[in-house]
């Protein structure tokens, strides 16, 4: 049984708290109530800090695969993964403006927001709950080893917190105990710390939490989801990362490198000592392994080490369903089809030999794009022809193409008709990661319970592999990148999975950085790679667009794939019926898309489906999945942005917060914080 399976199951928990004068479920609203029979009860203890993980948590049906959490109160939405490769569409941060102004949207609120009459779910309430737990944990009599546990689950939420504030804007005021809700009270106006400080806070933090949490929990299954020590180091790994990179890290100091690389391999150790490790499932070929661990929901799962759970509940209080599912799927098949990947994600991933596919000598059809590709590409995506399976129909073959109505817009190159009768995406590729072989669609896919790794053994493999790379030690970096692509199922190739003529420090980090973006795409991961590594366009100060090779963002649009059928001999083919469907009197416009039985000459129906591409299908990129309005709408990034400015409501309440450098504060004067110390 998951965590939240047990912990979301508020009706029976209300049976206690409800008995209780002042109910932590729900706040009295002047916030300054301490209930002590909360701190003498290890259930109602344990309660408590089950509470604190749900506040952290998507709400119910949030699209965990490609949201983040962001908002002044923490929503999970997908703007920033609209501010990357991954999504097209505007975002705050990836469009024009005139200017740069505190006052607005591009000014990120999620540093909070005002004093309110009653309690919110945002970072400022959320650590208010957590230190009033800390402060309180320890003077009511409950056993050591209780209060051990409980302490370290929330002071890795704490730490969590505040490296949720530290990549976006560098230090904040470090609140380690639970102040009274009196915004005209001089003891709570808390400045900004620097940079360095709250980074050192985090990891004193974590470090305790490593030391008080078990590296498995003794009740494995009810305990699926709760943090571990080596969740708490995995954490740590990826903070000291973040510090080590050229976000904060604009001299190249080794140092960091150095503290990043120990970090990291000591959560590789600790977690590998108690059997977490890549996800290879014995005779299931590696794809297959790949895909099916994100289904595997228990705790033998070695990939998982930070789980965010949900669960298949229809009731309107206890239901915490993942949207994904439902969000990816095609209309076709009753889901919302609302996830639409560009193809400029389509063409990052290499062949299967591990050649990119800008290669002369990779063998690249882009009439057939989709052959010989890294095995990851057919779990991560969906095209015209490609099998995805769903617990009604195994063999379901999701159809993209389009053709011509008339003559018109068959002159403009435009398609205007679909075979998706209810309604197509937005790029004519679809999402399959994360969507489960198994799931039903009798009720429109909505009630996923497909738990979501935020941080997989991937990632500490690949964060180890950066680290390394920093400190000099190349070998092992690539040695750890390789070991992903072996588990992905790409051909060896002399030990090499690919990975050939990387010399320098840069071509090795550079490696790194683009096995990250296909191992974790659509995992909510990206956006905070092109940001530490600051690759939205060549910034003045780090170079490291033209330094590791990569394409900047800025300046670019998103696109997606039209595939329009062709007649026999090569003409488009314009009318009003699905060219490629038998009709009621059995003939077909072109040519049928799944004759049965095959025609002769056709052993199988991949080498039929090549046929259809090769002769029938013309592929051609789509350039209205970014806003055409205006026409000379770019991808548009601003150096102000790799720190974030307080908004101006944040700032007329709290008048003795700093503004960040770059931004101007409610008085219109410039920032004076450095997030950069």
């Amino acid at each position: 049984m998951k965590l939240y399976k047990i912990l979301l199951t508020l009706s029976v928990l209300s049976l206690v708290f409800n008995s209780c004068k002042d109910d932590f479920l729900e706040e009295k609203g002047d916030l300054t109530g301490v209930n002590e029979e909360v701190f003498k009860d290890p259930f109602m203890a344990q309660a408590y800090v089950d509470y604190i993980y749900g506040l952290f948590q998507p709400a119910d049906n949030a699209n965990a695969f490609i949201h983040n959490q962001n908002g002044r109160r923490g929503e999970y939405n997908d703007d920033l993964t609209q501010t990357s490769e991954e999504l097209g569409g505007q975002s705050d941060w990836n469009r024009p403006w005139n200017s740069i102004e505190a006052n607005q949207a591009h000014a990120s609120e999620y540093f909070g927001e005002g004093p309110q009459t009653g309690a919110q779910n945002n970072s400022w309430t959320r650590l208010r709950q957590i230190n009033l737990f800390l402060d309180e944990i320890d003077k009511h009599g409950l056993p050591e080893e209780t209060r051990t546990r409980l302490k370290g689950q929330l002071l890795f939420w704490r730490a969590y917190q505040y490296f949720e504030f530290l990549r976006r804007f560098g230090g904040v005021p470090l609140i380690l105990t639970a102040q009274p809700p009196l915004k005209d009270d001089p003891s709570v106006q808390t400045p900004r710390s620097s940079s360095s400080a709250t980074l050192e806070q985090i990891v004193k933090d974590l470090d305790a939490a490593i030391n008080m949490l078990p590296p498995r929990w003794p009740n494995a299954s009810a305990d699926w989801g709760r943090i571990t020590s080596g969740a708490a180091a995995a954490l740590k790994g990826r903070v000291l990362l973040t510090w080590a990179s050229p976000l904060f890290n604009r001299t190249d100091d080794k140092a960091r490198w150095q503290r990043s690389y120990d970090a990291n391999k000591a959560a590789f150790d600790l977690l590998k000592a108690n059997g977490f490790g890549l996800y290879e499932k014995g005779t299931l070929a590696n794809a297959t392994a790949w895909e099916q661990m994100f289904f595997d929901q228990g705790a033998d799962n070695p990939e998982a080490v930070i789980v965010i759970n949900f669960n298949s509940t229809t009731t309107d209080q206890l239901q915490r369903n993942n949207g994904t599912e439902r969000a990816a799927r095609s209309k076709e098949v009753l889901g919302d089809g609302g996830i639409s990947p560009t193809k400029q994600m389509l063409d990052a991933f290499p062949m299967k030999d591990g050649k990119m596919i800008s290669d002369p000598t990779s063998g690249y059809d882009a009439k057939k794009f989709y052959k010989n590709r890294d095995p990851r590409f057919y779990k991560t995506f969906v095209y015209n022809g490609a099998v995805w399976p769903y617990g009604g129909n195994s063999t379901f073959r999701q159809w993209t193409y389009s053709w011509f109505t008339n003559a018109t817009a068959a002159t403009r190159n435009e398609p205007n008709k679909y075979t998706e009768t209810r309604g197509p995406n937005a790029t004519g590729i679809y999402l399959r990661k994360g969507t489960n072989p198994t799931a039903s669609n009798q009720d429109n896919f909505q009630y996923s319970a497909t738990d979501f790794m935020e941080m997989r053994f991937a990632e500490v493999v690949l964060n180890l592999a950066e680290s390394a790379i920093g400190i000099d030690k190349l070998s092992e970096g690539l040695g750890h990148i390789r070991d992903i692509r072996r588990r992905a199922g790409f051909e060896s190739n002399g030990g090499t999975y690919g990975i050939t003529n990387v010399v320098s420090r840069d071509e090795h980090f550079a490696a790194v950085l683009n096995e990250r973006k296909i191992e974790f795409a659509y995992e909510g991961k990206r956006f905070w790679d092109l940001k530490r590594w600051m690759l939205f366009y060549e910034h003045p100060e780090v170079h490291t667009v033209s330094r590791l090779k990569m394409q900047p963002l800025n300046g670019t649009r998103r696109t997606g794939l039209w595939i329009y059928v062709k007649n026999t001999n090569g003409t488009k083919y314009v009318g009003n019926d699905d060219p490629l469907l038998k009709r009621a009197n059995g003939t077909v416009p072109v040519v049928e898309r799944e004759p049965a039985p095959l025609p002769n000459g056709f052993a199988t129906y991949d080498a039929y489906l090549d046929h259809l591409y090769d002769n029938y299908f013309e592929v051609i990129e789509r350039d209205n999945v970014d806003p055409t309005n205006p026409a000379d709408w770019k991808f548009t990034w601003y150096n102000e942005y790799y720190f974030m400015g307080i908004h101006q409501n944040v700032l007329l309440a709290s008048p003795y917060l700093e503004q960040t450098q770059g931004w101007k504060n409610h008085l219109g004067q410039s920032g004076t914080f450095d997030p950069l110390k």
